[in-house]
Protein backbone atom coordinates (compact mmCIF):
# COMPACT_ATOMS: atom_id res chain seq x y z
CA UNK A 1 0.00 0.00 0.00
CA UNK A 2 3.02 2.23 1.26
CA UNK A 3 4.54 1.93 -2.27
CA UNK A 4 1.60 2.49 -4.44
CA UNK A 5 1.37 6.00 -2.59
CA UNK A 6 5.19 6.09 -3.13
CA UNK A 7 4.76 5.69 -6.78
CA UNK A 8 1.58 7.62 -7.55
CA UNK A 9 3.49 10.65 -5.99
CA UNK A 10 6.31 10.24 -7.81
CA UNK A 11 4.45 9.54 -11.34
CA UNK A 12 2.96 13.40 -10.10
CA UNK A 13 5.97 14.74 -9.57
CA UNK A 14 7.45 13.79 -12.68
CA UNK A 15 4.27 14.82 -14.59
CA UNK A 16 4.19 18.33 -13.00
CA UNK A 17 8.30 18.19 -13.65
CA UNK A 18 8.07 17.44 -17.55
CA UNK A 19 4.87 20.13 -18.62
CA UNK A 20 4.65 22.63 -15.78
CA UNK A 21 8.69 23.39 -14.52
CA UNK A 22 9.47 23.73 -18.95
CA UNK A 23 6.83 26.08 -19.79
CA UNK A 24 7.68 28.58 -16.27
CA UNK A 25 10.93 28.40 -17.50
CA UNK A 26 10.48 29.18 -20.75
CA UNK A 27 7.70 32.51 -19.31
CA UNK A 28 10.67 33.46 -16.74
CA UNK A 29 13.27 34.19 -19.93
CA UNK A 30 10.66 35.78 -22.30
CA UNK A 31 10.21 37.75 -19.65
CA UNK A 32 13.68 38.42 -18.44
CA UNK A 33 14.13 39.87 -22.00
CA UNK A 34 11.71 42.30 -22.42
CA UNK A 35 13.02 43.48 -19.51
CA UNK A 36 16.81 43.76 -20.77
CA UNK A 37 17.93 47.13 -21.49
CA UNK A 38 21.58 47.68 -22.61
CA UNK A 39 23.03 51.50 -22.32
CA UNK A 40 26.54 51.91 -23.87
CA UNK A 41 28.81 53.80 -22.40
CA UNK A 42 31.11 56.05 -24.27
CA UNK A 43 34.10 57.82 -23.21
CA UNK A 44 33.96 62.24 -23.61
CA UNK A 45 36.71 63.28 -25.95
CA UNK A 46 37.36 66.00 -23.81
CA UNK A 47 37.65 65.01 -20.17
CA UNK A 48 37.98 61.22 -20.63
CA UNK A 49 34.89 60.55 -18.39
CA UNK A 50 32.28 57.62 -19.13
CA UNK A 51 29.00 58.55 -19.70
CA UNK A 52 25.90 56.90 -20.78
CA UNK A 53 25.50 57.12 -24.80
CA UNK A 54 22.09 58.33 -24.28
CA UNK A 55 23.19 61.38 -22.27
CA UNK A 56 26.10 62.24 -24.50
CA UNK A 57 26.26 65.17 -26.88
CA UNK A 58 27.40 65.00 -30.24
CA UNK A 59 29.71 67.87 -32.13
CA UNK A 60 31.64 66.80 -34.57
CA UNK A 61 31.43 63.61 -34.74
CA UNK A 62 32.46 63.19 -31.23
CA UNK A 63 30.61 62.11 -27.99
CA UNK A 64 30.64 65.03 -25.04
CA UNK A 65 29.43 64.99 -21.56
CA UNK A 66 28.36 68.48 -21.03
CA UNK A 67 28.11 71.37 -23.04
CA UNK A 68 31.38 72.77 -21.21
CA UNK A 69 33.39 70.05 -22.61
CA UNK A 70 31.66 70.47 -26.16
CA UNK A 71 33.49 74.46 -26.06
Amino acid sequence: MIFKIFALLLIGFLIYIVFFKKNRENLMDKKDDKNEEVDTMIECASCQTYISKQDAILGSGKYFCSKECLN
